[in-house]
């Protein structure tokens, strides 16, 4: 993937919002994060919560009064395998377009994507680059289990038919809004890597989680667009940055002090033309919301970043190669708070934007 595309500072969101008004919270995006706009995932309505909305399609899959398994100890599941890499063979082979597949959403669980895609067609937003996200392949496997409670990463099969289920989404849904004439970006939201390494994930090696992401990245990057991976904790940034992602978005508001003890790989990231996505935000603590301004966290972020300048990389290059982001998504949040975020991202970026403007080094 070449990388010519430059973030310059702006503002993105990592996706999930609390609200129920669909044409409200688009509306709300669509004027404050006006650079790199990105549909939301209302997680108020079950069929747009992060894992449930990516699971359609793939073989095996039961809901037991609201509990949702991979059945792979069913007498139907073989065959239901079978037929999922019979979909996936022929998408490959352009035999079956992804949009006419088991790979595309749904009514309910691509409702506010569909609305997002018409409120742009409707309108002309101009837009530097529209903004997606897909589940990681890593925070499926773990989350999701067969019917013995056993997560699925340690399941040979799902491990490969769940990273090539989520390499088609993530095409599909560029493809959708690639149709809108803008650059796409897709991010790969990956909370559970913040787990990786722990006693819960015995036997899961480096090399594993590499190459589960990077299938996904591979398919983003075939379709054109680039792909971020968002972790919202602490996690192995080397792993991370040693991966395919052109951008990595990380919780700069509670972890910048961890990130930068990778100041090696960081660097050689950056080296490659590549994107950090700052979440320099708060969204866990409702009074750091209300609390924290714009210049505050602009303050925060450029005494913090003294540790990663030298003169191959002035502050200046780095917020080149920058985007600014909430630490995590807001979906927990109340809908005032959540706007709250939302307008802080605008202002902080726009705070950074003038910086770079203006090639200031404070």
């Amino acid at each position: 993937m070449t990388h010519t595309w430059q973030p310059s500072a702006a503002a993105t969101l990592i996706g999930s919002m609390p609200h129920r008004d669909r044409h409200h919270v688009i509306d709300l995006i669509l004027r404050e994060i006006s650079d790199i706009p990105v549909w939301p995932q209302l997680s108020a309505y079950e069929d747009e919560r992060m894992m449930i909305q990516y699971l359609e399609g793939l073989p095996g899959l039961r809901n037991d009064a609201g509990h949702i398994t991979v059945a792979t100890d069913d007498a139907e599941f073989d065959g239901e395998l079978l037929a999922f890499y019979q979909d996936y063979m022929e998408v490959e082979a352009g035999t079956l377009a992804v949009e006419a597949s088991r790979f595309q959403m749904g009514e309910l669980t691509g409702k506010t994507f569909f609305q997002f895609v018409r409120t742009l067609t409707q309108a002309s937003q101009p837009t530097r680059a529209l903004k997606g996200q897909v589940v990681g392949p890593f925070t499926l496997l773990t989350g999701l289990t067969d019917q013995q409670r056993k997560p699925l990463i340690y399941d040979e099969r799902m491990r490969d038919a769940v990273a090539k289920h989520l390499a088609l989404k993530a095409r599909w849904q560029v493809e959708q809004l690639r149709s809108l004439g803008k650059p796409v970006i897709v991010f790969l939201d990956e909370p559970a890597l913040a787990g990786y390494g722990s006693s819960a994930y015995i036997g899961v090696s480096a090399e594993l989680v590499a190459s589960l992401l990077d299938e996904v990245i591979g398919s983003i990057h075939q379709a054109g667009a680039l792909a971020g991976i968002h972790v919202c904790a602490n996690t192995d940034w080397q792993l991370v940055l040693q991966s395919q992602a052109d951008i990595v978005n990380f919780d700069a508001y509670g972890y910048f002090d961890r990130f930068v003890l990778y100041r090696d790989a960081v660097t050689t990231f950056l080296q490659k033309g590549r994107t950090i996505a700052w979440g320099l935000v708060p969204t866990s603590d409702p009074r750091a919301i209300l609390q924290e301004t714009a210049k505050t966290l602009a303050d925060r972020w450029f005494n913090q970043v003294q540790t990663l300048i030298s003169p191959e990389f002035p502050v200046t290059r780095i917020l080149a190669q920058s985007l600014f982001t909430p630490s995590c998504g807001c979906g927990s949040l109340t809908e005032e708070l959540a706007e709250r975020v939302v307008t802080l991202t605008r202002s902080v970026s726009a705070i950074m934007q003038e910086r770079l403007a203006q090639g200031s080094e404070r």
